[in-house]
């Protein structure tokens, strides 16, 4: 592994804070190498994705909402979403406690803990745009 590359993946882990991501591959998929994160894309649904792909995965995260941000959630997706070699995200969902959820946690557990936040992506491969006759 290369400093530029280590360098780059320490920051994407304190960006993302307390975020854990875990990743079901899908199918026959096949194995591509990683993806850089920067060269992997996130869109919102499946009909802004422009050319045909394929689904390469499933992710989930979760974090806790005092320590995490959707920023953070997402770049978390990304990087893993690369490393399987998908080169984009379709997000599904983020879901964030409630207020009640919230007052719970710091009543019965602390000010320290906060329930988790979670979301929800499928990562893609984009197939590259064929050329046009």
């Amino acid at each position: 592994m290369s400093v530029r590359h280590a360098v780059r993946l320490f920051a994407v882990m304190l960006a993302a804070g307390c975020v854990h991501t875990n990743v079901t591959r899908l199918g026959n998929a096949p194995t591509r190498p990683p993806v850089k994160l920067e060269n992997v894309a996130v869109y919102r649904t499946a009909a802004q994705v422009p050319g045909k792909y394929e689904e390469v995965g499933l992710l989930t995260s979760s974090g806790s909402s005092g320590m995490t941000s959707e920023a953070a959630m997402m770049k978390n997706m990304q990087f893993k979403a690369g490393e399987m070699g998908a080169n984009a995200i379709i997000l599904d969902a983020v879901s964030e406690p409630s207020a009640g959820a919230k007052v719970a946690a710091a009543v019965l557990l602390g000010p320290f803990a906060s329930p988790e936040r979670q979301g929800k992506a499928v990562a893609i491969y984009i197939f590259p745009a064929e050329p046009k006759p």
